[in-house]
């Protein structure tokens, strides 16, 4: 089986481009290496790339073989997953190789580009498409259009050995984050992920040199990561929005968009600055413009507040450096706006409150900037957060909205793919949801659902499903800084007069 194996490896990389026939023979010599293993002999079929080959059942074979020669120590997930990716890293190219292929299909098309490093970062194992095909996804119709809905599954949980050993390991502040460039061909241990078959690629946005990658666990197609080559903190400020517009106009494919910079409604990784950008188009991109608005001095700019749960401010222009001027304008009188009868405060005791998330596109050639407004603070009653999603909504959602979410994305807990398909089957037999401990915490709502639904077992998990939506489209709501009744729409008018 070991020698099926590795013929299997470096057949699959023949196919997909990772080495060249001259290569072949180095191949299986870098394999051998990593195996642990002297000897080799290989078949007279060696060389069909007819057969489809089952990258991820073949790794598989090859940790399983490793752990007999005693080159990988460990039979659970964490080691095997760094153990498969010192392999894979042994026959990914340099980052030089893969800099020229990039750069090279850039000079033809900068979509050209991106379509090839994101089937390379695939095709490395850098993304697993055998776990990202156990995600479930489901698209819920809403008032505010189609939403997204995944339970995100790639992510592989930490066994209890690896988070015993993770205890008894030195501290090490390399790389300083999972987005330091130093991550490139990095090793890993088992508090931080191996990285030999991740490459990066050079960007350079407001004369400032930043990186791109893609995301391991894709949310959604072409999911990227453009992160600064420094580890330094998230920070919105008008340079940021430059920055988005100077990567969109390179990929103008591409939206890209920024995490908030405050805790509750920034992101997981506030102390590396970084962005979120792919080939896809969200809900919030499809929403409307529902006011128009204007803004003396900036007669280029069409704005306007979108259709949206969340409190988002689109601007539409031709010319960019008008658009970071009017955002820069609106991000300093948001950082210290306060209207107590929105219940909004700029700050409390010295703690800085507003702050906003903003995305970029390039849409019939024009630029243009989202701009969701944010608050994070927090109450008794709302101990998470008051433009956070509340108590009652956090059987389904309790983590923070981020910038896909804020989107129209929702990245629901893998708790929930059990969870939910229990409650459909409950609300089909008529069993006592409170009576059940693996779904008690959706007893108030399945009692709500109850009352609108007769359940099937044909229909059941479709209505759990487009309730799901529903549930979402609340959590925007609840983080949504001026709501959508007609006070919330005279506060938002307010604001947009202080500007």
């Amino acid at each position: 089986m070991l020698y099926d194996s590795i013929q299997k490896v470096v057949a699959y990389s023949l196919q997909t481009g990772l080495i060249e026939p001259a290569d072949k023979t180095w191949a299986i010599n870098r394999l051998l290496e990593v195996l642990r293993v002297d000897d080799y002999e290989e078949s007279d079929d060696t060389d069909s790339t007819d057969d489809h080959i089952d990258l991820a059942a073949v790794l598989d074979d090859l940790c399983d073989c490793a752990l007999k020669t005693g080159a990988l120590a460990e039979d659970s997930i964490v080691y095997r997953d760094l153990f498969d990716t010192k392999l894979m890293g042994a026959i990914t190219p340099a980052p030089s190789q893969v800099q020229k292929k990039f750069f090279d299909l850039y000079e033809e098309n900068p979509q050209a580009s991106t379509d090839w490093y994101y089937k390379f970062s695939q095709n490395t194992n850098y993304i697993r498409r055998d776990r990202i095909a156990k995600d479930v996804k489901w698209i819920a119709p809403t008032e505010y259009g189609d939403l997204d809905i995944t339970i995100n599954l790639s992510k592989p949980e930490k066994d209890p050995k690896a988070i015993a050993a993770a205890k008894n390991m030195p501290q090490s502040a390399y790389p300083k984050c999972l987005l330091c460039k130093e991550n490139e061909g990095y090793a890993g241990r088992v508090n931080h992920p191996a990285r030999q078959n991740h490459r990066i690629i050079p960007v350079t946005i407001n004369d400032s040199a930043w990186f791109m990658q893609y995301s391991p666990y894709v949310y959604y197609n072409e999911h990227c990561i453009v992160f600064n080559s420094q580890h330094t903190p998230m920070k919105i400020e008008p340079a940021t929005f430059r920055k988005l517009l100077d990567f969109v106009k390179q990929f103008p494919h591409y939206f890209v968009g920024s995490n908030a910079d405050l805790p509750i409604v920034g992101g997981s990784i506030l102390a590396h600055d970084h962005f979120q950008g792919g080939h896809y188009t969200f809900a919030m991109e499809k929403a409307s413009v529902e006011t128009p608005l204007t803004f003396d001095g900036f007669d280029t700019v069409e704005a306007g507040i979108v259709k949206w749960p969340m409190s988002v401010m689109r601007l539409r222009s031709s010319d960019d450096n008008a658009l970071v001027e009017l955002a820069s304008k609106i991000l300093a009188a948001w950082r210290g706006y306060t209207d107590e009868a929105a219940f909004i405060f700029a700050e409390t005791d010295g703690e800085p409150h507003n702050t906003i998330t903003p995305i970029a596109r390039m849409r019939d050639g024009k630029y243009e900037l989202d701009l969701v407004l944010r608050n994070n603070i927090t109450t008794e009653e709302h101990p998470l957060g008051v433009y956070h999603p509340h108590a009652e909504l956090h059987h389904i959602k309790k983590e923070n909205i981020g910038l896909i979410e804020v989107m129209g994305l929702a990245v629901l807990p893998a708790r929930l793919k059990e969870e939910l398909q229990i409650l459909a089957d409950a609300l089909v037999s008529g069993a006592d949801v409170r009576a059940d401990k693996r779904i008690e915490k959706h007893a108030d709502w399945a009692d709500e659902l109850k009352t609108r639904y007769t359940f099937t077992a044909d229909n059941a998990m479709d209505i759990v499903q487009k309730e799901v939506g529903v549930v979402f489209s609340k959590v925007l709501e609840h983080a949504g800084v001026f709501k959508r009744d007609e006070a919330g729409k005279t506060a938002f008018l307010r604001f947009i007069q202080s500007v």
